[in-house]
């Protein structure tokens, strides 16, 4: 069957391709590190890249490769890379593209531990690096250096909502010969698909909206070229940040829901972005559905639907808002994001607490900034939830 002219929801359901021997419904768990060879020849062929046939689980394993060619063909990339965690893909991708001299321009407001890696680790190796907001595409023409080997944004951003032009940001990356890589893990493939607009190389945290499930933790990297993906898949392998075959099941299972479940949690979301909006008790509210959101218009050109994510101030700052989180009953208050539950937390003191207090100025991660994760629960219920924990500020 061509997957490629089917519809999104019938890509999740059927992506991947993999066709058991044994007419199994779903992939089966290949709970195997290593796998036996035909013949010596077989083996190396299977070492030299000449066969298709599997080695060692931390180099392949049928589990793990049939949801990497899922989430490649949603992402309409060559193929993915299955990692651990979403800081494993990230990891992978500094790995392959940066090394002692180079230059990494990134949003001052991506995921915090993407930028800690960076300040505390890479940098030990010669690594330099400029955080700037991509929303604003003078200020990254500005950081392009002649070192500059890597551009790497997330939109939208985590915890402020702010909108990348990737299409823009795509034209001015190679214009100096520098690959774009996006993080989609705020929109997954369903809402949004950089590789169309022009980006290198996709990540995702599927511990998030694609697993949707809050049970396991894993990532992945889609690449849009061969020649890239010839290229980092052995720097995931030889750090051994692999995924496990059961965690590829799991995520796999979670991704056929994927639709169903935005499309929920976005319907819940628009609600209740309308009532933070309203509420007197609230000072500002960032979510990309509403028109006062600074890159409304881009929205509605480079993804289909807002999403499920938001962040508001509470009138009064960090101790009105840390009341407002101490009182809720439904949501939990909890870091992570997107899936079935309602989640919400405190950035500058959580995700983001190991940024500098001038980095979370210049990223705009104010400590009155609250980040939801809206759930598919009944909307009116957490609607109602917010109500009765603001009710105590």
């Amino acid at each position: 069957m061509n997957i490629k002219d089917k519809g999104i929801n019938t890509k999740l359901i059927h992506a991947g391709g993999f066709k058991d021997p044994l007419g199994s419904a779903t992939t089966p768990i290949y709970q195997s590190s290593t796998f036996s060879f035909e013949s010596a020849d077989h083996g190396a062929r299977c070492f030299a890249g000449e066969s298709d046939g599997y080695i060692y689980t931390r180099i392949g394993n049928p589990t793990i490769g049939e949801l990497e060619k899922s989430v490649a063909e949603l992402e309409n990339g060559y193929n993915g890379i299955a990692t651990s965690s979403g800081m494993g893909a990230i990891t992978t991708v500094y790995m392959y593209y940066l090394g002692a001299g180079s230059h990494m321009v990134s949003h001052n407001a991506v995921y915090g531990p993407a930028r800690g890696v960076m300040e505390s680790l890479f940098s030990k190796f010669g690594v330099e690096y400029s955080y700037v907001d991509t929303t604003d595409l003078d200020q990254v023409r500005a950081a392009i250096k002649p070192n500059t080997k890597l551009i790497y944004t997330e939109t939208p951003a985590n915890p402020t909502i702010g909108i990348t032009d990737i299409k823009a940001l795509a034209e001015i990356a190679h214009e100096h010969n520098i690959p774009l890589v996006v993080d989609n893990t705020f929109c997954s493939p369903y809402l949004q698909r950089p590789l169309d607009l022009g980006a290198d190389m996709v990540v995702h945290s599927m511990t998030k909206f694609i697993n949707g499930h809050a049970d396991i933790v894993a990532g992945m990297i889609v690449t849009k070229t061969e020649e890239d993906y010839k290229g980092i898949r052995p720097v995931m392998a030889n750090m051994g940040c692999n995924m496990d075959p059961h965690q590829a099941f799991m995520t796999r299972r979670g991704l056929k829901t994927l639709g169903i479940r935005i499309d929920r949690a976005q319907k819940n979301a628009i609600k209740v972005a309308d009532y933070l909006d309203k509420h007197p008790k609230i000072e500002w509210i960032m979510y990309p559905g509403l028109a006062s959101h600074p890159q409304h218009e881009l929205v509605a050109e480079q993804m289909d639907g807002p999403g499920a994510m938001m962040s508001f101030g509470v009138k009064g700052g960090y101790e009105a808002g840390k009341k407002m989180m101490d009182h809720v009953e439904l949501a939990l208050l909890a870091v992570s994001l997107g899936g079935i539950e309602t989640l919400i937390q405190h950035p500058a003191s959580m995700t983001h607490s190991k940024l500098s207090p001038e980095a979370k100025m210049q990223a705009g991660i104010s400590d009155e900034l609250v980040r939801l994760s809206i759930g598919i629960e009944d909307v009116d219920d957490i609607i109602a939830d917010l109500e009765q924990a603001l009710a105590h500020v």
